[in-house]
This record gives C-alpha cells, structure tokens and sequence, in this order.
C-alpha cells in the first residue's frame, strides 16, 4: 500500500503477486481495481475473504490501510 501510495503501481504489484496470504490478496485485488482490470480484481476479492469494494479508490486505500496497520500494532502489542 505504501508503493501505491507513491505511485509505483507495479513495485506494489510485485510484492503482492509473490505472497499468498489473504491480505495480500486483498491488496492485490485493490491493486487490479485500481488499475481497471475488474474480473481479476474479483478474483482476488473471493481469494481474500474480502467483498468488492464499490466506493472511490481512495477510500478503499484507507479501509484495507487501516486494516492493516490495525493488525500489525496488535501484534507488537506487549
């Protein structure tokens, strides 16, 4: 998300492409919206548990942002 969010679509592309976990897939999925390509974004969404985001981009960058940044701080929470 932070590559996307610094305009380097294919470095954010690259990273998720190679992993296999669902928010990855979520990611990726919101990659490929981004991008225009929806069946393969719907591809991704049913690989990450996620439904189809039908909002503007920049508020789907924040929920999944959000999300996820949520996930990390719990897990270094001591």
């Amino acid at each position: 998300m932070w590559y996307d969010n610094k305009g380097d679509w294919n470095k954010a592309h690259e990273i998720v492409a190679n992993a296999s976990d669902a928010d990855s897939a979520w990611v990726h999925a919101y990659l490929h919206r981004k991008e225009g390509d929806l069946n393969n974004a719907d591809f991704w969404y049913q690989r990450s548990g996620q439904p189809a985001f039908s909002g503007e981009l920049s508020q789907e960058w924040e929920q999944i942002t959000s999300v996820l940044l949520k996930k990390v701080n719990a897990t270094h929470e001591c």
